[in-house]
């Protein structure tokens, strides 16, 4: 059973981590994928972080808290970075932005 205190958080982390892996994959086959490379990485690397958060939480570790600030971050700079591509009508990196900017709020709610 999943600590309610943690539940809308790790919600939102495997959201993210769904977004960012379908974000990555889509990326993958735009034409210009090497201008994409950037945003494939940090996909991966928010995914990676939102999944470990997730499993933390559900453990009701310690750790959550340091690990909710660094999703926070990662998710942000996600955001920011698939915004970029988002502006030239790339729909996943929307979505993906998205998520990643729910996925922040609800770790800083987490952490304070």
């Amino acid at each position: 059973m999943i600590p309610e205190k943690y539940r809308k958080c790790i919600e939102a982390c495997l959201a993210c981590a769904v977004a960012c892996n379908q974000c990555a994959t889509s990326c993958l086959r735009e034409s210009g994928v090497d201008e994409m490379a950037k945003c494939i990485q940090m996909d991966l690397e928010c995914a990676t972080i939102c999944r470990l958060n997730a499993e933390l939480m559900s453990l009701n570790s310690s750790y959550s808290t340091i690990i909710c600030n660094i999703c926070a971050d990662a998710c942000y700079n996600c955001a920011q970075e698939c915004e970029k591509h988002a502006e030239m009508g790339m729909e996943h990196c929307q979505i993906c932005a998205e998520a990643c900017r729910l996925c922040a709020d609800e770790c800083e709610k987490m952490a304070a």
